[in-house]
């Protein structure tokens, strides 16, 4: 028996999000769907993180254990060919068998994608939100950097979530322009379920003007989730990566 990581990119579009839910696609069910059928054994992955319906990756973790002789390293090759195209392994590779990705030091980044022009684009339209409304781009970084720090994001975290304690250390939030196109960033060693879309929700505001960039520290704050802005839409979002803090592969 060995334990595999693989790294997953996806387009989440299609999908009722990561985890398992019955009569409903999920890359979950795909994933083990289609690593039973290359290896012959039931296979069940444990993901990173459980991204929402609508929600993309690049770079998603999940392992699962195995008795194949297939080397580790290949079956990112063989898998792709089982894969839809909105699904794609990025790497595999041997880690050990204690190494689940949820339970050790690492950093998560998300993106979140907003189209700010007059008309949208049609190319753009699956892992951008639009918005014609003028958005001051330097409000949003001042404010930006209030959310870095170890806070409890308890106004940015949905009102029916369950967790032990919604104090989280966020390393870097940064807003970029290219073009017609804001990207706002988002490090941290783990986050809460919709932090970073209401995060960007919140900065959409600031950025509309409906709100001013100091106010950022009052809504952190509060610990109140009705004093930050709205949940953003769930297909501007794109989980980049996951960067551990020990080199999982062996």
């Amino acid at each position: 028996m060995k334990r595999v990581m693989m790294r997953v990119a996806y387009d989440g579009t299609d999908y009722c999000g990561w985890q398992l839910q019955p009569g409903a696609p999920t890359i979950e069910g795909v994933l083990n769907g289609a690593l039973t059928e290359l290896l012959g054994e039931t296979i069940t992955v444990t993901g990173a993180s459980r991204t929402d319906s609508g929600v993309h990756s690049l770079g998603n973790v999940a392992v699962f254990d195995t008795e194949t002789r297939i080397p580790a390293e290949k079956i990112s090759y063989a898998l792709n060919q089982r894969l839809p195209d909105d699904i794609v392994v990025q790497e595999s590779g041997e880690v050990a068998p204690d190494f689940h990705p949820r339970h050790c030091d690492s950093r998560k980044t998300y993106e979140y994608r907003i189209l700010n022009r007059e008309f949208p684009l049609p190319t753009e339209r699956r892992d951008s939100y639009f918005t014609y409304r003028t958005l001051d781009v330097d409000a949003m970084r001042t404010a930006a950097r209030d959310i870095v720090g170890t806070h409890d994001f308890a106004s940015f975290c949905s009102a029916h979530a369950q967790t032990e304690t919604t104090v989280r250390t966020v390393y870097d939030c940064r807003v970029e322009k290219t073009g017609d196109l804001i990207c706002i960033r988002v490090t941290g060693a783990g986050f809460l379920y919709n932090m970073v879309r209401i995060i960007a929700g919140t900065l959409l505001e600031i950025g509309c003007g409906a709100r001013k960039p100091e106010a950022m520290k009052t809504i952190i704050e509060a610990c109140d989730r009705s004093a930050a802005g709205p949940t953003a839409p769930a297909h501007g979002l794109t989980m980049i990566g996951i960067e551990f803090e020990k080199k999982p592969y062996i």
